[in-house]
């Protein structure tokens, strides 16, 4: 669909009976982008860290053996999910694991997009795309993109991609409204 559900609220915001009628009522409505992240909801704690995963989770599955296809799910990696350093970032180690727990909150083989949910200037980007590449050559994920990324880091992404045969980036995701337009100076363009 043209347009997506957000969800960062599932869980936190809105219980989860209230997220099930609003995923059933967008759903029913033609929508079938499902966007989501492993932190959310949004405003939570370690402890409700992937509760919106969860929820949804539980209402694809309620959808039949054949549900799923008929849904591009989104999610996202690289806050912190737990206590340790390692638990956060877009290092190997943090998204390896964090693409298996997403997956298996959401009670699924695969994602459609994955996406780095904000750029970690501590990780090397070959590091990251190398860790990426191999989730989606194993099939875990689809499609990579990132979300709240600098121009000049995304096209550093891409130009690094594509020199080493790397899965690229296919779509950005960035922070954009009336009152925050700095996307329109260098990343549009």
């Amino acid at each position: 669909s043209r347009l997506a559900l957000g969800t960062m609220t599932f869980g936190l915001q809105t219980d989860e009976a209230v997220s099930q009628q609003i995923l059933d009522k967008a759903t029913g409505a033609g929508i079938n982008f499902l966007d989501t992240a492993d932190v959310y909801p949004l405003g939570g704690t370690l402890e409700t860290a992937g509760r919106t995963e969860e929820i949804i989770g539980r209402w694809l599955k309620k959808q039949g053996s054949g549900g799923r296809g008929h849904y591009i799910v989104a999610t996202k990696a690289v806050g912190r999910m737990g206590p340790h350093p390692w638990d956060q970032g877009a290092s190997r180690k943090h998204l390896l694991a964090a693409i298996d727990a997403s997956l298996a909150r959401l009670q699924t083989d695969y994602v459609d997009l994955y996406q780095l949910h904000s750029d970690d200037r501590e990780t090397p980007l070959d590091e990251s795309l190398e860790a990426l590449d191999v989730i989606v050559k194993s099939g875990r994920a689809r499609y990579i993109g990132v979300s709240n990324f600098l121009a000049y880091r995304l096209a550093r992404a891409l130009g690094r991609a594509d020199l080493r045969g790397l899965s690229r980036y296919v779509c950005v995701q960035p922070r954009y409204s009336l009152l925050f337009r700095e996307i329109e100076r260098e990343l549009l363009p």
